[in-house]
């Protein structure tokens, strides 16, 4: 049995070996690079810019956005994380940054601090691709 397998396996080596010398002289028909080329496809470079992107560039990346950012960015300021956060959230969209200092229910102390960060605050407008679901409350992103 075992020099039958023995002769199997000569065989196979040999026919391999054949195969692939006799592929060596095969005629190669490569592409006329220097002739007209009818079927070419010319890529044009198309630049693709979102308003998501735009956004990042803009004040969005310095302050915290009142319209756009997320619950956890407020945590960077000492009294706005979580409970101002989530009522500042809960209440967008806002025309102004000043428009934090009116929303009902807030104590004399959160308005102080929320006094306190308006100048860490912005306004942009509404993104869709950053507040879409509950992106602002939850964003997926663990310390």
């Amino acid at each position: 049995m075992g020099s039958f397998v023995r002769r199997i396996g000569l065989c196979s080596a040999l026919v391999v070996t054949c195969l692939s010398i006799l592929s060596w002289f095969q005629p190669v028909n490569a592409a006329v690079l220097n002739g007209p080329m009818r079927s070419m496809v010319i890529a044009a470079e198309v630049v693709k810019d979102n308003a998501a992107d735009a956004k990042l560039g803009s004040a969005y990346g310095q302050k915290i956005d009142l319209n756009n950012a997320n619950i956890t960015a407020f945590s960077q300021y000492q009294g706005l994380y979580p409970t101002l956060a989530r009522i500042i959230v809960q209440n967008a969209p806002y025309k102004d940054v000043d428009d934090v200092l009116s929303l009902a229910g807030l104590s004399a102390r959160q308005k102080d601090i929320l006094k306190t960060n308006l100048d860490n605050f912005t306004v942009t407008d509404v993104e869709t691709a950053l507040v879409s679901g509950d992106d602002r409350y939850n964003n997926g992103v663990y310390k």
